[in-house]
């Protein structure tokens, strides 16, 4: 009997692996068509166009009685119709491994930069992980330190929120970001840049990043010249990347720059599928996978750590109600609004303390921090609606006391709370500075002085 079974095993291995093919039918733009493989090939899966200039991957997102519609991780330069397409049996997929900290990878989990010993993990991805279940994770955990003073007294970060940051272009979205690298104390960064510039990849992992950051994080580049697929697989390689340092129990901060131009490569890939452009030129697609990419972050199950999540929203003409915008800010749990104002001023972060908030507040901060986060807020807020009256000489200094401690409190507060990308104080001693600025203003905390020691 055992002979058998040998026999039977040999003749198995020495048979030739069956590969499943079809033709290309048709290319629009950049859809292609293909027939033959109908009944084979589902949605998702990939395949390889085999063009005169070699081999092109590309991924069916698309089926109807013509054929199947594929869009390519490239282009489909030297592809005609008739070219054979075969499927993609044994897809490699991403494979994260501890190995990967300290690398630049692209999209597919390929290294970019040197990287002596990167190796792939034993479990293998397609990107497309579903979130864990809302009663299987843990709540949100305890406060981080992010050593940026406007983030850590009104915006407080916790260990796995999501939080957005919502900016016009210029701003100083990156800056902030490679900061939060640099300052926060999470075990592992996972960076992701979806649509870069690329002329300022090198500059960010270089000068913005350091190797002091950079020694910690993992790196996932998509350039903004490259096919939808690709950065749109940036942010999912990230995500996933992410869930595989969570899933060791480490705190993971992710960094995803930005998820507008992930739900941009989204849109022409829809629109590329031939689906119907609905809010802004956006198919419906966009809007049920910006929820499916973000919920993926967050605290894990038990005995799992947990992804802290930042996401940069690029907002078109500084509209925060465009939708995009409006979409993303309804999903994470709380959004910092860079403000052009602010900047133009040239105090960096520009971060709008009136229209930024954290969902975390208040049980993040103790019964001090937030007294002292709440008066300052007021006083903040008070100023501002006075401002334009009290430039113009409308206001008489000594009419109202306090406006006058909100006046005087501002111009300190304002100066303290600019911030150099090498800067960084623990949030204890920000809040110390702001309760004594407080006092010299004239505003009354109500807390033990004690606080400010």
């Amino acid at each position: 009997m055992s002979k058998i079974f040998l026999e039977l095993k040999n003749k198995i291995a020495s048979l030739e692996c069956t590969s499943i093919c079809g033709r290309v039918q048709s290319i629009v733009g950049m859809s292609l068509t293909v027939a033959g493989l109908q009944r084979a090939v589902g949605i998702g899966q990939r395949c390889m166009v085999n063009g005169s200039r070699g081999p092109i991957l590309a991924e069916v997102v698309g089926a109807n009685h013509d054929g199947l519609r594929l869009l390519p991780f490239g282009t489909w330069d030297g592809v005609a119709v008739g070219d054979p397409v075969e499927l993609i049996q044994h897809e490699q997929g991403i494979c994260p491994d501890d190995s990967w900290i300290g690398t630049v990878v692209d999209g597919l989990g390929k290294p970019l930069s040197l990287a002596p010993n990167f190796k792939r993990g034993r479990n293998r991805s397609t990107g497309r992980n579903g979130p864990p279940p809302a009663f299987g994770r843990r709540r949100v955990g305890q406060k981080l330190q992010t050593q940026i003073k406007c983030i850590d007294v009104f915006t407080p970060l916790c260990q796995g929120q999501r939080m957005g940051v919502f900016a016009g272009s210029g701003v100083g979205k990156s800056t902030l970001m490679a900061m939060l690298a640099r300052n926060t104390n999470a075990d592992v960064i996972v960076i992701g840049l979806v649509g870069e510039r690329g002329r300022e990849v090198q500059e960010f992992i270089q000068e913005d990043l350091g190797p002091e950051g950079m020694a910690r994080s993992v790196v996932v580049v998509a350039t903004g010249d490259e096919a939808p697929l690709l950065r749109k697989q940036a942010a999912l390689t990230a995500t996933t990347v992410a869930e595989h340092f969570r899933s060791t129990g480490r705190q993971v901060l992710l960094l995803l720059d930005s998820v507008t131009r992930f739900a941009m490569a989204q849109r022409e890939i829809g629109l590329s599928s031939g689906e119907p452009p609905t809010t802004k030129g956006y198919p419906p697609t966009v809007f049920s996978e910006l929820p499916h990419l973000l919920e993926r972050a967050g605290p894990g199950r038990e005995g799992e750590g947990d992804i802290t999540a930042i996401y940069t929203v690029l907002v078109d003409g500084d509209d925060m109600n465009e939708p995009i915008a409006d979409a993303i800010r309804g999903i994470v749990d709380g959004h910092l609004v860079l403000d052009r104002n602010i900047a133009e001023k040239n105090r960096y972060p520009a971060i709008n303390i009136q229209r930024s908030i954290s969902r975390m507040l208040p049980a993040c901060h103790s019964d001090e921090e937030y007294k002292i986060m709440h008066e300052a807020r007021k006083s903040l807020a008070k100023f501002a609606d006075m401002e334009d009256l009290i430039r113009v000489g409308a206001y008489k200094p000594g009419t109202d006391p306090e406006i006058d401690a909100a006046a005087q409190f501002h111009k300190v507060a304002d100066t303290f709370l600019a911030q150099r990308k090498s800067e960084k104080l623990p949030s204890d001693q920000s809040f110390a500075e702001l309760f004594r600025m407080l006092l010299e203003a004239g505003i009354d905390v109500p807390i033990d002085l004690g606080v400010a020691s």
